[in-house]
């Protein structure tokens, strides 16, 4: 139901994105519409390979290696695991969260799938390679990495301390 009004509420705003570039011109909304085609055409197969390799990667990996690794159970090793496990992983949500979800599906405890997306959304390896060292100076690169470390370690035990999500 959340999801149905999530989708409404989308619709709308893009409503009013439209009349506001009717308000400009024609030729805006026109190009508002080719801009989000093209980029539907080029996001849409992204999205289902992710989507579809993340039910892969919960097939492949046995239910009790992962819950032995990742389980509700496996303590503060298995939340740094996840932690590593989600710095090292590379791409965008769509790669991320499905891997999320595959976990949580095979078995996986909630507060390690919370570690490891906070994990990946704070110090992708490649995203501060590709992206923060280019820009900005290597000690505040460090700097900012080093004190977000224990930021999973925190939003699992956050987890841990409210019940099971």
């Amino acid at each position: 139901m959340i999801a149905l009004w999530v989708g409404v509420f989308l619709w709308v705003i893009v409503a009013a994105l439209v009349v506001a570039a009717a308000a400009k011109g024609a030729s805006l909304v026109e190009t508002g519409l080719r801009e989000g085609a093209l980029d539907f055409v080029r996001l849409t197969p992204r999205v289902a390979i992710g989507v579809v390799g993340s039910g892969y990667v919960a097939a492949v990996f046995p239910p009790e290696v992962l819950a032995h690794l990742l389980g509700p159970n496996s303590g503060i090793l298995g939340t740094a695991i996840a932690a590593l496990a989600g710095a090292l992983t590379p791409g965008g949500p769509v790669v991320g969260f499905s891997i999320g979800v595959a976990a949580l599906k095979s078995g996986a405890g909630a507060p390690q799938v919370i570690a490891y997306t906070t994990a990946w959304a704070l110090f992708a390896i490649q995203r501060v390679i590709s992206y923060e060292a280019v820009a900005m100076p290597p000690r505040v690169v460090w700097l900012r990495v080093v004190m977000s470390i224990p930021v999973p370690f925190l939003a699992a035990f956050g987890a841990m301390l409210i019940g099971k999500p």
